[in-house]
This record gives C-alpha cells, sequence and structure tokens, in this order.
C-alpha cells in the first residue's frame, strides 16, 4: 500500500483549507449577489485602464473587507450590550451590600451609645478651646473668639463666670492670663431621656437661616470680672495654647512668635523659652504625671521637650506628617498622640519614636484632639463639622450625632474627656458658638466594637 510523504500531506491539508476557506466565501457572498453585481455594473461602466478581471478581482476583495468589518461592529455592539448588563448588575448588588452596611450602622446608633445631653450657649463668636476642671468642684471652662472666656455649671449649662479681661480674641493681645474664682454651683436639674431622638447617622446641613435663629445674646446674669490675678507677658505674637506642669507651680503656653514659654505661677517670671519651631506653634500640651512637654506646629513637626532633669533640657523632634499638626497630646501612659490638617491622627510610642504604631486616616482635617484617661479613646474633631471616636489601634468606634436637631452646624475646633462625670463625659466645641456635653456610653461601644 503506497505511503503518502510529510511534504505532499501538508500540501493536501493546505489546499483543502483553501478551498474550505473559499466555500465560507461563496456561502457568505450568496447572500449579498445583488449587491456585488450591482457594483461590479458600476465599475465597468467607469473608464479604466486596469483590466476588467483584476478590477473584478479587486472589487470581491475589497467586499470581503468590508463584510469583515460589518462582523467585527456587530460582535463589539453584542459585547458593548452585555458589558452594559454587567455594569448594571454590579451597580445593583454594590448598591443593596452598601445599604445593608450603612443599615449596620444605624442598628448601632440607635442603641444610644452616643448621646447629645447639654449644650452650652452664650459666647457671640467661635468657641477655640475648652477644658475641665482637673479638682473640684469640676466646672467645664470655654476660650472664644469674642474676647471672652467662660466658665460652666456641667449638670445644668448654666454659665457661673465670664472673664472678660482680654483685649483680643481670648489671647489675641499676646498674653496670658491666670484669674481665681468663687462660683456657687447650681442644683442639678434632670436629665431628659433624649435616646429617641434623631439617630447618629442622619446628617442634614444647617442654612444661614437655621443658624441666625439661634443666636442668643449670651447669658444676662452671670458674673463677669475683667481684673487678672496674673498676667504672663513675654511674647510677640497671639497665645494659642495654654497648659499647667504636674505640681501646678509652673504654666507653658504656646505662640504665634514660634516659641513656647514656661512660666512661674507666682513670680510671673519667664522660666525658659522653648525655641526652635520653624513656624507658629498651634498647641501645647503637658504630660499627666511627669515633667514632659509636647509642642506642636504649622511647620509639619511637633516636639517632645523634657524638663525632668533640672540640668538638662533635652528636645526631640518628631516629623511624622505632611502637613500643619494641629495637636499631640501625652496619654497617662507612654503614648503621644498626634493630629494634623493632612487628615490623619498618629498614635506613638515614647520609648521608640521612630515610627507611629497606629494611623488613623480620615475624609477632613483633624483639630485639637483628647484621649480619655481610663479606656484611652480618641476623641477626633474635625473641619466637616464631625466629631469620631477611634481606639489606639486605629479602630473606629462611633461617629457622635449631627442632624437637624443636635450636633454642631460648624467646624468642631476642640473636644475634651471628663470621665469622672456620670452626666457629660466627652466635651465639644466648634465655630457654631456652643459646647456641646455627651454621654458616651463606653462599655458598649467597647463591646461592639
Amino acid at each position: 500500500m503506497p505511503v503518502e510523504s510529510g511534504s505532499s500531506a501538508a500540501a493536501r491539508q493546505a489546499k483543502q483549507k483553501r478551498k474550505s476557506h473559499s466555500l465560507s466565501i461563496r456561502r457568505t457572498n450568496s447572500t449579498e449577489q445583488d449587491r456585488s453585481g450591482l457594483q461590479r455594473d458600476m465599475v465597468e461602466g467607469q473608464d479604466s485602464k486596469l483590466p476588467l478581471s483584476l478590477r473584478s478581482n479587486l472589487l470581491d476583495l475589497f467586499s470581503q473587507i468590508e463584510r469583515e468589518f460589518e462582523n467585527l461592529y456587530i460582535e463589539n455592539l453584542e459585547s458593548s450590550h452585555s458589558t452594559s448588563q454587567l455594569s448594571q448588575k454590579l451597580k445593583t448588588t454594590y448598591k443593596a451590600s452598601t445599604s445593608k452596611i450603612v443599615s449596620s450602622f444605624k442598628a448601632t446608633t440607635s442603641r444610644a451609645v452616643c448621646q447629645l445631653v447639654r449644650e452650652y450657649v452664650g459666647h457671640r463668636d467661635g468657641i477655640w478651646d475648652l477644658s475641665i476642671t482637673r479638682t473640684q468642684p469640676m466646672v467645664l471652662g470655654t476660650a472664644s473668639a469674642d474676647h471672652s472666656a467662660m466658665l460652666w455649671s456641667i449638670e445644668t449649662g448654666k454659665c457661673l463666670l465670664k472673664y472678660m479681661g482680654h483685649q483680643g480674641s481670648a489671647s489675641g493681645d499676646q498674653t496670658a492670663h491666670i484669674w481665681r474664682y468663687m462660683v456657687q454651683l447650681p442644683t442639678p436639674q434632670p436629665v431628659a431621656d433624649i435616646s429617641q431622638q434623631t439617630p447618629c447617622e442622619d446628617d442634614v446641613d444647617f442654612s444661614d437661616k437655621d443658624e441666625a435663629d439661634c443666636e442668643v445674646e449670651g447669658p444676662n446674669d452671670c458674673p463677669s470680672i475683667r481684673v487678672a490675678t496674673t498676667t504672663l507677658r513675654s511674647h510677640q505674637g497671639v497665645v494659642i495654647a495654654a497648659d499647667w506642669l504636674v505640681g501646678g507651680k509652673q504654666v507653658v503656653t504656646a505662640s504665634w512668635d514660634r516659641a513656647a514659654n514656661l512660666y512661674d505661677v507666682e513670680t510671673s517670671e519667664l522660666v525658659h523659652s522653648l525655641t526652635g519651631h520653624d513656624q507658629e506653634l498651634t498647641h501645647c500640651c503637658t504630660h499627666p504625671t511627669q515633667r514632659l512637654v509636647v509642642t506642636s506646629s504649622r511647620d509639619t513637626t511637633f516636639r517632645l521637650w523634657d524638663f525632668r532633669d533640672p540640668s538638662i533640657h533635652s528636645v526631640n523632634v518628631f516629623q511624622g506628617h505632611t502637613d500643619t499638626v494641629t495637636s499631640a497630646v501625652f496619654t497617662v501612659g507612654d503614648n503621644v498622640v498626634s493630629g494634623s490638617d493632612d487628615r490623619t491622627v498618629k498614635v506613638w510610642d515614647l520609648k521608640n519614636m521612630r515610627s507611629p504604631i497606629a494611623t488613623i486616616r480620615t475624609d477632613s482635617a483633624v483639630n485639637r484632639i483628647s484621649v480619655s484617661v481610663n479606656q484611652k479613646i480618641i476623641a477626633l474633631p474635625h473641619d466637616n463639622r464631625q466629631v469620631r471616636l477611634f481606639d489606639m489601634s486605629g479602630v473606629r468606634l462611633a461617629r457622635l450625632p449631627r442632624s437637624n436637631r443636635q450636633g454642631h452646624r460648624r467646624m468642631v475646633c476642640c473636644s475634651s474627656w471628663c470621665e469622672e462625670n456620670s452626666t457629660c463625659n466627652l466635651f465639644t466645641c466648634g465655630f457654631d458658638r456652643q459646647a456641646i456635653g455627651w454621654n458616651i456610653n463606653i462599655p458598649v461601644l467597647l463591646q461592639e466594637k
């Protein structure tokens, strides 16, 4: 039996392929014979120096090319339609999933983990800072751009005392004032149950008309003083922050003149001028149990000043942010927490400050933060009117209520914890001219983490 060689077999297969391809073209062409014949007649009627057979072959080839493009066009249309259906399906699934997530958040906040308890209204301009006294009686203090500082009863929201000794916006007159007060705390009133009010996650913007309707003239029956017990004068710029060094005999102030000053309270004398920042200072904070000071600045750094050894006053510079460091605060342990306009908050270990042990990324600039003493919960006040709570590892715990009935209506400037108070354990203030006292159910908050 004769055996076919390899080369002849390959030639035969190639010939069969060309034949089958020719047949497929003929079948395709059979559907458009009328159009091809019409085109061929038109070509034959035109003047050309090309032979008729060559012109016919060219026409057939161009027709085949045209049909290939038509097939590709149809396939693209079908593919586009399928992609559109898939995209719509993905959108529907994504919307349903996110709705479930949002619903779960609302279910959590509806349990009244974070409640607005009391509003402290009386300032005529934005409130820059607030703090709670560290000894009894515990009162709330606020400093405003209306040139005044106020003391408030935490339980009743009543203004106890108004200080009007500054000539500028709070301390815009480049001085820091120390003044003494004697206040009579009013009888606490029952706290209204607001657990059924608007949930935490309902965000409704306030119009200018709403804010105008809420304007007040300030407490008329609040006693006032205008003379300071001690005036500290050494700064050449606005004094933006102040804090007591442990022991209560010295105070540190931060200024826009790029320096922080350490004063002796009894003599009003300047003990140390802490210089080195390249731009204006934004905040200063002292350690609760040690002679340590941390200062933050617009130069994107914060500095740690050590006064534990009287003969050595060391300083360490930390460059962990890319924008203004708005505040840096100590915790009871060995941590420093810094917040910045770069929309991040970073947690640092005092024993190893080379890199942060946790980084919190947010959607808005962060202002003066605070950390609770016992549970170390970080309260983040934002430019976008929100206040968020995080733990030290960077896990988000909650967002405070902000709706058409409660919450801040403008930028939130500062936060301050007071865990010893059973009524309000967190306070915030902002450019909406009010301070707010919140009740945070910390055990439930940590349980839901």
